[in-house]
């Protein structure tokens, strides 16, 4: 079942989706539209106490299937207590991530494989966005931004990652793209912000008939 009105923005690290989403908050407060914005893992406080422990720095010994549950079970409590009851209340959900997040990082890079992740997340299957904007930016810029700190935050588990591991989170997408290609709409990332911006913009207007 597709969820009318749950839109989710993905990309690998410092790919802009925070910057951008702000942007499109920006834009429904304009045009007077109801919504709500949210992340993963997190969004509400059992799936931020969740996101701590997937992304402390200390936790190494983490195991692939570790990490790959630990998100399952943020996802679906956040879309229980967040997402689903804003959805009935008529208002757009602007996620900054999802389970396309899970399957380019646990299911491609972690090699866990695409099918057992959405085993592992069969209970949100019933629940996927409308409209997915994949944010695409390849990894060598990716990780010149993620030197600037001022422009991507706290370094965190994930982002200590090698080269080839951010090289195999976006292969990873690509592989989520030919998945779900009537959902997901690929931007390019690596253009000036403003640019990135404005594809973004025309892209939801279009989804919302504006």
């Amino acid at each position: 079942m597709k969820m009318k009105g749950f839109i989710t923005f993905e990309g690998g690290e410092c790919s802009g989706k925070t910057t951008i989403i702000n942007e499109i908050c920006k834009l429904f407060d304009e045009l007077k539209i109801k919504y709500i914005t949210t992340r993963e893992p997190g969004g509400i406080r059992i799936a931020e106490d969740i996101r701590n422990i997937i992304l402390d720095v200390n936790n190494t010994a983490m195991t692939k299937e570790c990490e790959a549950l630990l998100y399952a079970a943020s996802r679906m409590q956040h879309l229980s207590e967040k997402v689903i009851p804003a959805i009935k209340d008529g208002k757009i959900v602007i996620c900054d991530r999802f389970i396309d997040s899970s399957l380019a990082y646990q299911g491609y890079a972690r090699g866990l494989g695409m099918e057992s992740v959405l085993k592992a997340n069969s209970f949100a299957l019933d629940y996927m966005p409308d409209l997915t904007i994949f944010i695409d930016v390849t990894p060598d810029v990716a990780l010149k931004r993620m030197s600037n700190k001022d422009r991507c935050g706290k370094v965190d588990r994930l982002d200590k990652e090698d080269i080839s591991f951010h090289e195999r989170v976006y292969k990873g997408y690509h592989e989520v793209l030919k998945m779900y290609p009537e959902r997901i709409k690929r931007i390019d990332g690596n253009k000036p912000l403003n640019e990135v911006i404005e594809d973004c913009k025309k892209v939801i207007l279009d989804y919302i008939g504006v």
